[in-house]
């Protein structure tokens, strides 16, 4: 760091995405203190873990898992609303790495294509950015994999899912998203993420319309899982 950017962080410090604590020098996006405190839940792990039962008689899944606990005001919702909200796209990146080399250590998985559930159109040129396009690229990088952003597609905006139950939620999606080229993703290996699991009823509804592509293989990952 040259001297003028140490002037400046003494007046406007970088801060911990998820604490919010001034990060130290050769800290980014999150702080040393978070990166050991973020709640991991390994469910990598674990054989018929929490987030596969959400799917057991809802759709075929071949692996499934969330990488961090999510609780309300705690560093992990911080870290994803400075991500989805303040379009800090680097703790996607982060996350993504992170994540993504955990994987392919430890479970030996392997992918043709990671896709991210898609934002509508408009929702998306309002934002600015899917929160996800940061945190899919890094996990196509780490396994050498294509992200294919403009294949599965929302074609209608829903309501938001907050504070529906799960039947409310799988209404409001369920028939709004298409696979422009089902032959695409035929006879391959996809990972579908999302950043944040509750009902699973938008990743429901997303493999509803991926399973029309032939001997698809379909894994899920997300950023987190609410407790």
């Amino acid at each position: 760091m040259d001297y003028f950017s140490s002037f400046i962080s003494l007046f406007y410090p970088n801060l911990c995405n998820s604490c919010k604590s001034p990060l130290n020098i050769g800290e980014t996006v999150i702080c040393s203190g978070c990166r050991h405190n973020l709640p991991q839940t390994n469910f990598h792990t674990i054989e018929n873990n929490q987030i596969e039962k959400i799917f057991y008689g809802r759709a075929k899944i071949n692996f499934a898992t969330s990488f961090l606990f999510f609780n309300k005001s705690g560093l992990v919702q911080n870290l994803i609303h400075s991500l989805k909200y303040r379009g800090n796209q680097e703790i996607g990146s982060l996350l993504g790495k992170w994540f993504g080399k955990i994987l392919k250590s430890e479970t030996g998985l392997r992918f043709d294509y990671i896709i991210s559930v898609p934002l509508h159109k408009n929702k998306e040129k309002k934002r600015g950015f899917n929160q996800l396009d940061t945190f899919g690229e890094a996990l196509a990088e780490i396994f050498n994999a294509e992200y294919s952003k403009n294949n599965l597609v929302r074609v209608y905006e829903s309501s938001t899912q907050t504070k529906k139950d799960r039947f409310a939620r799988w209404k409001n999606v369920k028939e709004i998203f298409v696979v422009n080229n089902p032959k695409l993703f035929e006879n391959k290996k996809v990972l579908l993420i999302d950043d944040i699991i509750t009902t699973g009823a938008t990743l429901e509804a997303c493999c509803h319309q991926l399973e029309k592509s032939e001997t698809i293989e379909i894994s899920i990952v997300t950023m987190a899982f609410t407790v």
